[in-house]
């Protein structure tokens, strides 16, 4: 298997991934994955679809990420890592069906609305005085 490389996206969070077989070592703009997400709630995001398929310790992967906060560049990173592993296994295989369901392949584009000028946040309005 040659290198893939793949991008994902989350909110402003952008992450490019670069995927070979290996011992599953996970790299995360040159660190392990425990030091750039010292959370469990990131971890288990980042490898959501490689426990979903059974893959964990398959593949080593090594991924610039870059915007956002912490959830939005995990997420970023999970979007990336499930179209690396469509590029693995087939369009057209069962992996992609179950990536489906679980909607990691779908780009998550909800972000932040604007702030509007004459209200204190993007919806809010000030307190509306009859007299």
């Amino acid at each position: 298997m040659e290198r893939i490389h793949t991008v994902g996206k989350r909110k402003s969070a952008v992450a490019r991934l670069y995927m070979t077989e290996g011992k599953g070592n996970i790299i995360i703009n040159g660190r392990k994955m425990e030091v750039h997400f010292p959370t469990m709630k990131h971890q288990y995001t980042v490898l959501q679809p490689l426990k979903l398929l059974g893959v964990e310790n398959r593949f080593d992967i090594m991924v610039n990420v870059h915007g956002g906060g912490l959830t939005g560049q995990a997420e970023a990173v999970r979007h990336a890592i499930s179209k690396a592993l469509i590029d693995v296994f087939g369009y057209e295989s069962e992996e992609r069906k179950k990536l489906k369901e679980a909607g990691f392949l779908t780009r998550d584009s909800r972000v932040v609305e604007r702030k509007k000028y004459g209200q204190p946040k993007a919806r809010k309005q000030y307190q509306f005085s009859k007299r």
